[in-house]
């Protein structure tokens, strides 16, 4: 499954004709202030949301 999305999205981005609504640094400088203000705890840690109500096997 993930090489067919993988497929796909190279097909998706290579149609484009290079236009972009959103720049590269703007997507960068927008996740680096979302990874800023989100709680450390929700950080791929598996310390908060649902990693902490999961039972163990």
């Amino acid at each position: 499954i993930a090489s067919v999305k993988a497929i796909n999205a190279a097909r998706m981005a290579l149609r484009g004709d290079g236009t972009h609504h959103v720049s590269l640094d703007k997507v960068i400088k927008t996740m680096r202030e979302t990874g800023a203000d989100m709680q450390t705890k929700y950080k791929e840690t598996a310390r908060g949301g649902l990693a902490v109500n999961i039972v163990e096997c």
